[in-house]
């Protein structure tokens, strides 16, 4: 009897850990809405910015701060949601997330300054950045292992999507709307995602004492070196750098805060955030990767649309339309990532994902002024696929082979990583754009001379075209400047795309230190 007994446990104990409770899956489900809420208000208002700023009478510099607030905010407060995850529990921090992020919304939509503005939009970054990395923990805990090929895919298909559809969604409501429901329309799904985060989740409990050793130093260093480093790279590009009296104040205070949030990391009794998990090696080699795929996530979700505006002279919803290739592919790619993950080595997906972003890149390299939407269409397929093909894999790697006690402090590093790369990435591309447009407008107009008979051809031409409209000649001479200033723009954008080609050829050298990664498809609870 005791043989009979002991062999049907063994039969029974991977039909127990394998079942998930229906329960469980729509409350992760609510989630993941609540994750992609948060993530695409980042570039739901990139679109719509000279609306807004129209709206509340905003100077330009004021306007930018509607975006900016957001990240730094959100750059803050993602790897603070480790600890408060362990201490409030999943339900309570995720519900006051959402609830927090709703009510924000709303005072942002009724917003009557950029002051107001600023203000609300940098309370709802904080507060919906709880809802991202919570989401990724909860995804590799409450799963068993071999539920990580469906979860996966889930998760990073909202991560790269959101911020993709992001411009599309901003540019469709304010083109049809107005500016103000880019946040009303926050309002009903956040009241229902946390009416059933706060009915459904019971994924872990509470551990209130916690808070007793909360430590306020280390929230305060952590938002001085992470705060000033989002600023240096969002405002860097456009004022000099440490030219600009702000980007250097700035950069001082992110660097003595450095010093000192890692001392106090180091030395805390309850640090606000963990560090160890970067001695896991697949962690840590996950987070550098991640870190880089922000750079592209991020990166193209801007260079694109800017391209788009500056030499095509795209509206919003034409930006977001052409744009609307890229989420489609990933949106389509997501289920073929997850049965690729039973049977492929991870590492030689996320290798092909990073090599076919490349790809895309590359072929954006012969861009001209007259690349339109057909253009795009390949490049943009290329990018879908390799974006998914590598952040999906990735997320199961860094977080995947931890134990559940480490995940939710590991989660917040990681998400924190992908933004980091996208503000890193942002700040880089920016300063290609200028430096490489200066010194092509340098050479065109060295080889735009008198001496050059396809220059003076042309000019003559536009002389004609000027004539019995004012000063022809002054008039044709601006035009040709334009014209010289906007092929300077393409060959930079040109040059930006070389650079991203040869960075992620190079990147996908680095899967080569990953460690083999364990079967997807085998049987049983990770953890």
């Amino acid at each position: 009897m005791a043989n009979a007994t002991t062999a049907n446990s063994a039969i029974e104990v991977p039909v127990v850990s394998e079942r998930i409770e229906p329960k469980r899956v729509v409350a992760f489900v609510i989630m993941v809405f609540g994750m992609f809420m948060s993530i695409l208000d980042i570039q739901i208002v990139s679109a719509s910015l000279s609306e807004i700023q129209a709206g509340l009478s905003a100077s330009s510099t004021e306007v930018s701060w509607v975006q900016t607030s957001y990240l730094i905010a959100e750059v803050i407060a993602i790897p603070l949601s480790g600890f408060l995850s362990r201490a409030l529990g999943t339900r309570l921090l995720f519900a006051i997330s959402a609830a927090g992020f709703t009510f924000s919304s709303l005072l942002c939509g009724f917003a009557s300054s950029s002051q107001e503005m600023i203000f609300w939009r940098a309370i709802q970054g904080f507060l919906g950045a709880g809802m991202i990395p919570t989401v990724f923990a909860s995804a590799y805990t409450i799963f068993p292992r071999s539920k990580f090929h469906i979860v996966a895919p889930i998760i990073g298909l909202v991560a790269t999507l959101a911020p993709t559809v992001g411009p599309t969604v901003g540019g469709y409501i304010t083109d049809v709307m107005s500016w103000h429901w880019l946040f009303f329309i926050n309002v009903i799904p956040g009241i229902i995602i946390t009416a059933g985060v706060l009915a459904l989740i019971d994924f872990d409990q509470p551990n209130f004492p916690l808070l007793s050793h909360f430590d306020w130093w280390g929230l305060f260093f952590m938002a001085g070196f992470l705060g000033g480093l989002e600023y240096v790279l969002e405002e860097g590009p456009q004022y000099e750098w440490l030219q600009d009296t702000s980007v250097a104040i700035c950069a001082g205070i992110s660097f003595v805060s450095a010093i000192a949030f890692f001392w106090r990391v180091l030395t805390a009794r309850v640090p606000i955030v963990d560090l160890r998990a970067f001695t896991d090696r697949n962690f840590a080699v996950g987070c550098i990767l991640q870190f880089c795929i922000g750079i592209g996530l991020y990166g193209l979700t801007y260079i694109y649309p800017r391209y788009l505006a500056e030499i095509r002279g795209y509206s919003a919803l034409m930006i977001g339309e052409t744009m609307f290739v890229s989420g489609l592919t990933m949106f389509l790619m997501a289920p073929i990532v997850g049965r690729l993950m039973l049977k492929v080595d991870l590492r030689y997906i996320i290798a092909f994902g990073l090599v076919t972003f490349a790809l895309g890149s590359w072929q954006m390299t012969y861009m001209t002024r007259d690349y339109d939407f057909y253009e795009l269409l390949l490049p943009q397929i290329l990018r879908g696929i390799g974006m998914m093909c590598a952040m999906v894999p990735t997320n199961n790697i860094a977080l995947g082979t931890l134990p559940p006690d480490r995940v939710k402090n590991a989660s917040g590093l990681f998400n924190l990583m992908r933004n980091l790369g996208g503000a890193v990435g942002l700040a880089i591309i920016n300063q290609a754009l200028n430096d490489r447009t200066d010194l092509h407008i340098s050479r065109l107009h060295d080889s735009v001379t008198w001496g050059n008979a396809a220059a003076v051809d042309l000019l003559n031409t536009l002389t004609q075209r000027a004539q019995g409209m004012g000063d022809a000649a002054m008039m044709a001479m601006k035009q040709l400047s334009q014209i010289v200033h906007r092929q300077a723009a393409v060959m930079s954008y040109a040059d930006t795309f070389l650079m991203l080609t040869v960075f992620y050829v190079g990147l996908s050298v680095l899967v080569m230190f990953v460690n083999k990664p364990a079967s997807m498809g085998a049987g049983g609870d990770a953890h």
